[in-house]
């Protein structure tokens, strides 16, 4: 018998997966152009991003990947803003398009 239960089930369990998508994308473009795609572990400090991404010519961007159309929780918007107050830059990126643009800006500004 069919439970409403099993099919939110399955759209958490897909909502899951394009986040995981995502993020593997993330990593794979960004060692695919030489950078480093360092994961966060949140144990210590709780609202971190997923990803500290560093890429040629000293660049850098902290990002948390989301699955499409999901929001930061309050906790991790409020350690963004801690970030960007320290001067770094905090991306929230949730579809391989938005890694692509991404990836795209840092190839078009790589000190020749």
């Amino acid at each position: 018998m069919y439970h409403s239960s099993d099919y939110d089930n399955s759209l958490l369990l897909l909502k899951k997966q394009s986040e995981k998508v995502t993020e593997r994308y993330l990593f794979d473009e960004t060692k695919r152009i030489g950078g480093l795609p360092l994961k966060l572990i949140p144990q210590f400090f709780s609202g971190i991003p997923d990803r500290l991404c560093l890429f040629p010519g000293g660049r850098l961007f902290f990002i948390e990947t989301k699955s499409e159309k999901d929001k930061p929780r309050k906790l991790q918007l409020l350690v963004h803003k801690q970030l960007r107050d320290l001067g770094f830059k905090v991306l929230v990126i949730d579809t391989k398009e938005k890694v692509k643009e991404l990836i795209d800006e840092i190839e078009r500004e790589r000190p020749s």
